[in-house]
């Protein structure tokens, strides 16, 4: 249902370059449609249903800033330059948050697996598409591994997710993601990395190919290099292309 409170239903036209465009091209205008919504757990999500014949929906899981503008952002352009419905959900449900990293790091550990990814599978059916593809920044793209367990999603991009639960994250709520993809649908999950990235050491990245994950390495990215323009360790380029092959393996068969 739509939040009482925090409906925002907006439409707006702002330039900005395509995903996979690069610093080269032109600026284009878009007319973006978004709105807060809440899922049946109570949990916010952003959503974009502008699209009127989807190639197929879209869940985001955002990185540990959560729902902010950024992501906001992320809903429509996918929505519009991918043609698919897209709902990015916020993964600290009923919290208050700053924006001060060490706050939202130290509460990581007490996100339940299983509760995330019902939120997770909520957004799924709320976009009413009966192909649905997942993509994470971050922590999202380590619960990206982590839902490689549900049917669900028919496939999964994860951008810089953990490959190993850093040790304050660890606690009895938490799988290791690798485990999760041992035993699920790795051959759905493509992984997008940065080689000098602290999260997905080369052994770790050769932990996820031997389990069956397609991986694309970026020799000189760091961490959260795509998705946020804003980031020091932005990437244009890299992101541009990360983001070209997401949608490719997003779109393939099976």
């Amino acid at each position: 249902m739509v939040m009482d409170r925090s409906v925002r239903i907006s439409l707006t036209a702002w330039p900005t370059l395509p995903l996979t465009a690069t610093l080269t091209e032109k600026n284009v205008i878009y007319t973006r449609q978004h709105m807060r919504i809440e899922l049946a757990s109570g949990t916010a999500a952003e959503i974009d249903q502008s699209i009127s014949a989807p190639t197929m929906g879209l869940v985001i899981a955002p990185d540990i800033f959560g729902l902010r503008p950024v992501f906001d952002d992320l809903v429509a352009r996918l929505a519009s330059e991918w043609n698919m419905t897209v709902a990015a959900v916020d993964p600290f449900p009923g919290r208050n948050l700053s924006g001060d990293i060490q706050e939202r790091f130290a509460i990581v550990a007490g996100i339940d697996d299983d509760a995330h990814l019902h939120d997770l599978l909520l957004a799924a059916d709320v976009l009413g598409t009966s192909r649905v593809g997942l993509i994470g920044f971050c922590m999202g793209g380590m619960y990206c591994f982590k839902s490689a367990r549900s049917d669900r999603f028919a496939r999964i991009a994860s951008f810089y997710g953990m490959i190993q639960l850093p040790e304050g994250w660890r606690s009895p709520a938490h799988s290791e993601p690798l485990k999760i993809l041992r035993a699920g649908h790795a051959n759905r999950v493509m992984a997008v990395v940065g080689n000098r990235d602290p999260y997905t050491p080369d052994a770790d990245i050769a932990e996820l190919r031997a389990a069956g994950v397609t991986v694309n390495e970026y020799p000189e990215a760091e961490h959260g290099f795509a998705h946020d323009p804003s980031r020091p360790s932005h990437r244009p380029d890299d992101a541009a292309d990360a983001f070209a092959k997401a949608k490719k393996w997003l779109l393939a068969e099976a």
